[in-house]
């Protein structure tokens, strides 16, 4: 479904492309990513949404934000906001489909195809305005999950589905381990 002479952007919705690979049991290597797409068409951009906890000392997606800042992709991200539920529970909130939705509409004249890394249903007014204006919109995402993590409506919208399970041997690697403690390493050297 690709051309080798189309011009192409890649849009990853962050959190829900790292929700549907955790569903799968593996994670994205997104220089296998990267590659994988250049070799299917003129990668133009490679966009990647994410919020952030600008207060936490340390973040576990921090590295990997770095990581693609400096490997070809264009990062968006905004401060996630952070609030507690009515039952207590320590919450947090940052939805970036609207930065994505305005980025994709404004690379539209200067495209011919778009993947989208996302299964949420709020994106398909976005789809269907895309192909409005010329666009062919490829959807990457699963319904080999419980539940499936695309929208239905979402899938009939899109041009091409991908299901990011048969990407697994091209862009995934096994899940990495939990580091262990500092005293079980200790343990195992001694």
């Amino acid at each position: 479904m690709f051309y080798k002479d189309e011009r192409l952007a890649l849009f990853i919705d962050g959190s829900n492309l790292y929700a549907a690979a955790k569903a799968l049991g593996f994670d994205i290597d997104y220089k296998l990513l990267r590659q994988e797409f250049m070799r299917r068409g003129k990668l133009l951009r490679a966009f990647y949404y994410t919020a952030l906890l600008e207060n936490d000392e340390y973040s576990p997606i921090r590295p990997l934000v770095d990581w693609l800042n400096y490997n070809g992709f264009t990062m968006v991200t905004k401060p996630a906001k952070e609030y507690t539920d009515s039952m207590g529970r320590r919450k947090v909130k940052g939805n970036m489909d609207i930065e994505l939705a305005v980025d994709a509409m404004e690379l539209a004249p200067r495209v011919d195809h778009i993947v989208l890394f996302s299964g949420d249903g709020d994106f398909r007014p976005l789809v269907e305005s895309l192909q409005r204006q010329g666009v062919r919109v490829s959807v990457v995402s699963t319904i080999r999950s419980q539940p499936p993590m695309i929208s239905d409506d979402l899938r009939r919208q899109a041009d091409n589905f991908i299901e990011l399970n048969e990407l697994k041997d091209v862009i995934g690697r096994p899940p990495r381990e939990p580091m262990p403690e500092r005293e079980e390493r200790v343990q195992a050297q001694g």
